[in-house]
């Protein structure tokens, strides 16, 4: 389970104490309009400290998951990055997304994207995944903006079963990646 340090944040695997701003995104129905259905998730404390276990047993299954994103200055923790298999839409399995959720107040700075090309780094270099991709709905202009920067390509829309919202599916492949 890798640390990863950037310019202004330091990525590691979660742990407990990070649940209360998790819990905050969630609850956030700006944040949570872009993800899923676009309702909010109330956490109970039972779930949200299953929620860390399951992060660290995820990693230590896969190699691979979500990691905490905090600030380098601080140590606040400003949102998460991810890798996981896209169960929620079975027409592009077997793959690996690429995805993130930020607190609201730290939009809009860039830390998505500088989140983000370090584990699509270590998804092609480490995890020796052949493929990734990212599935932001179809109107979250700001998400696909941050895969346009990584080098994430459009390939086409697609209707999600589960919910029925429009997602854009967007896929970098190993070779382009270390062109």
């Amino acid at each position: 389970m890798p640390t990863i340090e950037t310019p202004r944040l330091i990525l590691r695997v979660p742990k407990h104490d990070d649940i209360e701003a998790f819990d905050e995104m969630d609850a956030d129905p700006e944040v949570m309009r872009w993800i899923g259905d676009g309702r909010v998730h109330e956490r109970t404390k039972e779930r949200s400290a299953g929620l860390i276990d399951r992060v660290r047993s995820g990693w230590e299954e896969r190699g691979y998951g979500l990691i905490a994103a905090t600030a380098r200055e601080s140590g606040e923790v400003l949102g998460w990055v991810t890798l996981a298999a896209p169960d929620f839409l079975p027409e592009v399995l077997p793959a690996v997304e690429i995805g993130w959720r930020f607190r609201r107040r730290h939009w809009g700075r860039g830390y998505a994207t500088e989140a983000a090309r370090p584990m699509l780094h270590y998804a092609f270099t480490e995890v020796g995944l052949d493929r990734v991709l990212s599935l932001p709905r179809v109107e979250n202009a700001a998400s696909r903006r941050v895969m346009e920067k990584l080098g994430l390509g459009y390939t086409r829309e697609t209707v999600v079963p589960g919910n029925g919202t429009t997602v854009a599916i967007y896929a970098l492949d190993r070779a382009r990646y270390l062109e």
